[in-house]
């Protein structure tokens, strides 16, 4: 069995008041609502990263949308390819095609939100808000603030890199635009308690892998670093790494990054674990 995943993407928070809040539907949601039938009826907030089906295919098999009196608010961005809103990707699930329940046929209140970047959400007294990050379709990382505590959640993210070689005319202007949406990203995550990153590959595997929307183990913290994090979970590990080869190029990384994993603290994210901040 596996000690660090195996489910997709998939991150519950609770605020002090018990609030709700789950990043994202990857399969990891099913084993979430299992644990929540004790707590029906409930109100649910949704936020998802992407439509990606890893990010999202756990979500017609969250137990509380066939509940009355459940209510599932569910937020995310707009598609710029159907241009349409966070309903329209999720609602296909529900088709004949790929789901034998219709969406009609639910029995929870569900609502769809489409929110832009830096629109922020308050779920009690949380505020949740979003940040453009770098993928191939449109991805959310959120920060989640609650009672002086925070967290963001990158979602899927790939350090920019520039598309043209340095004597191209379109150099400058695309490493400006670079800089611009680092800015951002460094923003959103600026001095949080709680980093939860995409570090998908290694910097020899990254190499292959360009351009595939994912993050290193190095630049989660760098970014960590840049953005003064105080403790950082790497997680969306490459999906053929063994536990033990896992914990291998862990160890490869607190021996490069001694400095940082005092000052900072890594950590491996960990199917079940609870943090408490």
């Amino acid at each position: 069995m596996a000690r660090y995943g195996g489910n997709t993407t998939c991150i519950e928070i609770r605020t002090g008041d018990r609030d709700l809040i789950i990043l994202d539907g990857g399969s990891g949601i099913y084993p979430l609502a299992q644990a929540l039938m004790s707590e029906v009826p409930l109100v649910a907030h949704i936020f998802i990263s992407h439509t990606h089906w890893d990010h999202i295919h756990g979500l017609p098999f969250f137990n509380p949308l066939f509940i009355p009196g459940n209510e599932v608010n569910i937020y995310g961005g707009y598609d710029v390819v159907a241009q349409k809103g966070i309903e329209h990707a999720l609602s296909t699930q529900f088709q004949y095609s790929y789901f034998p329940i219709r969406e009609a046929e639910l029995k929870a209140r569900i609502r769809y939100f489409t929110i832009g970047a830096g629109e922020t959400v308050r779920v009690g007294n949380a505020k949740v808000t979003p940040t453009l990050m770098n993928h191939p379709v449109l991805n959310y990382g959120y920060r989640v603030e609650c009672s002086g505590k925070s967290v963001f959640f990158t979602g899927d993210h790939e350090p920019h890199w520039n598309i043209y070689e340095p004597d191209d005319d379109e150099f400058q202007e695309y490493e400006s635009l670079i800089h611009q949406q680092e800015r951002s990203i460094l923003d959103g995550m600026r001095d949080v308690d709680l980093l939860i990153a995409d570090s998908s590959y290694t910097p020899e595997e990254y190499e292959a892998k360009k351009g595939w929307g994912h993050g290193t183990f190095d630049s989660s913290v760098r970014m960590a670093r840049l953005a003064g994090v105080r403790e950082l979970f790497f997680t969306h590990y490459e999906p053929t790494r063994t536990d033990r080869a896992l914990e291998a190029v862990f160890a490869d990384v607190i021996a490069r990054y001694p400095r940082e994993c005092r000052e900072i603290g890594f950590n491996l994210a960990m199917e079940g674990r609870v943090i408490e901040l």
